[in-house]
Formats: C-alpha cells, structure tokens, sequence
C-alpha cells in the first residue's frame, strides 16, 4: 500500500485559497484505506472549505466533493470525472503524489491541488496504529533469498551482503540501537526455514539500474 498523510488544513486552505470553484476528489484506493482519501474524507474537507470561508467573510465557495475508484488509473478518471471536472477550474485530489499528477496530466488545464504527502510503500498495522515502510521499489527482488525481509528497505544502509559491524546484540546502530538490524532478522528466518545456505550466498554490488521516470510494459 502506497502510505500517505494528510496535509495540514492550514495548507489546503492557503492552496485553495484563490478559487471560487473546487472539485474534491478522493480515491478509493490506498489513501481510502487509511481514512485519508474516501468520499467520506472528499465530504469532510468540502465542510470544512465552506466553514472556514464563512468564518473568514470570504468569497462564497461552490463546492464539490466525489470518489472514484482509483486516481492512479487514466481510464477510470477520464471516465469518472470527465463530465464533472469541466465546471471546476480546480481540483483537489486525495490520493497519493500520483493520483495528483494524472489528473495533472488529463486536466492540465486545471490547478490540482494535493490534499496529502506521499510517504512511502508499506503495511499497515491496524492493532497498533502505524504504518511500516517495507518497499523501496527497487525494481530487484531478492526476497526469495532473504526470508521474505527486504535488506534494501530495512537495513538503514541499504546492505546485501550480511550485517555490517554496527549491530550490538541484533540492534542497530543505526536510531541509537533502537531498531533490529535487518540481517539478524534475516538470518533467524533463513535458520527457522533451513535455508541458512542462501545468507552467504554473495550478492553483486548494485550499480543505479533506474533511470527515472520508469515504465513498465505488461506482456
């Protein structure tokens, strides 16, 4: 899932400040999931615009708040919003950096303003409240040989090739000896699945293999 955190309403405010007309946008896709990009969300900031518009003796604001099922899908936005974007000059998305720049790109027409920032690929742990980076989209998946532990995401250094001399007692140097060291755990799961042959295995430096922006082509 595609981590993401509201903007401060301050902010919003100031972006949206200028426009008489607003189309709110949420995505029901990662950012609804978290309760910061849904209809209900897209409602919630439509209220909020109007009130404080109000309360600051502003012009009047002619709002509009929706949903679709995924920002990040050109087909579904051209289909979902089409009709409906034409009325606005601008739009308010929340979803994620990228939701924003399809609507950018299929409206350019329009100012799109970001509701949230971007933060990360991760999990999501309801029981606890917090979000997990787990991800960095690398584009070269060893998980097969590591346990299913990303070294690349969860080592603070980024290691392939066992931990480094920093690690005390399976803590990392790392944040003050707060977190695990990535290849500790590694290696207690490789040893917990008999598989301990695959953590000596030697991994080749990686050279920058991304040039961005990237594409990838479906067969």
């Amino acid at each position: 899932m595609i981590i993401v955190k509201q903007k401060s309403l301050k902010e919003i405010f100031e972006m949206a400040r200028k426009f008489e007309r607003l189309l709110i946008v949420g995505c029901d896709g990662c950012a609804s999931i978290i309760q910061v990009g849904g209809e209900k969300q897209a409602r919630v900031l439509s209220t909020l615009l109007e009130m404080e518009r109000r309360l600051k003796k502003e012009q009047n604001l002619n709002v509009k708040a929706t949903s679709i099922l995924r920002q990040c899908d050109r087909e579904i936005v051209t289909t979902s919003l089409r009709s409906v974007a034409s009325d606005y000059p601008s739009i308010i998305s929340l979803s994620c950096g990228v939701g924003v720049q399809t609507l950018a790109e299929l409206f350019p027409d329009k100012t799109i303003i970001p509701a949230n920032d971007t933060h990360f690929i991760g999990m999501h742990d309801t029981k606890a409240g917090k979000f997990y980076e787990m991800c960095r989209a690398c584009g070269d998946c060893v998980l097969f040989e590591t346990g299913g532990i990303c070294p690349i995401t969860l080592c603070a250094k980024s290691l392939l090739n066992g931990p480094c001399g920093g690690q005390i007692s399976g803590k990392c140097e790392v944040g003050a000896y707060t977190r695990d060291c990535a290849w500790v755990l590694i290696y207690e799961r490789l040893k917990q699945q008999g598989k301990l042959r695959l953590f000596t295995k030697f991994r080749h430096f990686r050279r920058k293999k991304q040039h961005h922006p990237r594409m990838l082509e479906l067969p």
